[in-house]
């Protein structure tokens, strides 16, 4: 597939000729590099169809480029399918991207990495097996959903994953191994898609809440906890239920990236990744996204 633009000046939906969905977003050199799920299904099916992940960048968050394909699910050998919720970070001047799939083997979902010298891939399984598994203390009832990877201040890497049980653990230094042992939090109402940013000292966990899907959020001034369960950050998007946020700052502005079900023919299981403001508290809470048909406007220095 060749790079082309898509103007996207008319608001949310930001992707508009196809249904994408499980924003991770990434800044880097001065542009945003958005990847996404990509809802494959037909109108008149009902269940998750999705091979792949999408990429696409923008220098002001209206005018985007889509790249070819980076990373399909059965790039990673061990694995039979399905291209669910991920997240790219940097890292060693590195690109990693942590994502679910389903385990051609192993029951359940599993977390695996792939890497690239370049935001816009290709990715190539880092491993060659999975990072996280059913089999790794993961509990009944739960599953290996939605990673999120932040690396602290220090240089130490952390990733939060989970489905009805939200867990964590360190990674090691090569960003590709579990380091100890894997643990859990109480989060209230917990589903999944969780996603971990900081800022001004606070760790933000933002999440999944109840079903069909608002998202909650959490703080800490410890990676590790005690969170504190802060309220609601955004109400249920449209005929979606499900959501999943992707928070960043760019260019002195923060944001705020979902999913929801607006598009023509879209729903639950073809959704489309929009945009809208956040904004901070004095104390440093986040107050509640107002999700909008306009969107952003066009972000300059």
């Amino acid at each position: 597939m060749e790079t082309k633009e898509i103007m996207t000046s008319l608001g949310n939906p930001i992707i508009r000729h196809k249904f994408t969905a499980d924003p991770t977003v990434l800044v880097h050199e001065q542009k945003v590099y958005l990847y996404t799920g990509h809802d494959e299904a037909l109108p008149d099916r009902y269940e998750y169809v999705m091979n792949e992940w999408l990429c696409f960048s923008s220098e002001d968050l209206i005018h985007w480029t889509e790249h070819p394909v980076p990373l399909k699910a059965k790039n990673f050998k061990w694995a039979s399918g399905d291209a669910y919720a991920s997240n790219v970070i940097r890292h060693y001047d590195k690109f990693f991207w942590y994502a679910a799939v389903t385990h051609a083997t192993i029951p359940g979902k599993a977390i695996g990495v792939a890497i690239s010298e370049h935001p816009t891939g290709p990715f190539k399984d880092a491993r060659g097996s999975a990072l996280i598994t059913t089999q790794m203390g993961i509990k009944l009832g739960t599953d290996n959903f939605d990673p999120s990877v932040l690396v602290d201040d220090d240089g130490q890497a952390y990733i939060f994953w989970g489905k009805n049980i939200c867990y964590y653990a360190k990674l090691k230094e090569n960003m590709i191994e579990i380091d100890g042992t894997i643990n859990t939090l109480n989060l209230p109402e917990f589903q999944e898609g969780v996603h971990l940013h900081k800022k001004n000292g606070s760790y933000y966990l933002s999440y999944g809440y109840e079903f069909p899907e608002k998202v909650g959020y959490a703080m800490s001034r410890s990676i590790t906890g005690p969170w504190e369960f802060k309220g609601i950050l955004n109400e249920i998007a449209g005929n979606c239920e499900t959501n999943r946020p992707a928070i960043i700052e760019f260019k002195g502005k923060d944001y705020f990236f979902y999913h929801n079900g607006s598009l023509k023919h879209g729903g639950s299981h073809r959704r489309s990744v929009c945009i809208d403001h956040l904004f901070y508290n004095e104390d440093g809470t986040m107050k509640r996204v107002i999700m909008s048909s306009e969107g952003v406007s066009k972000a300059t220095h």
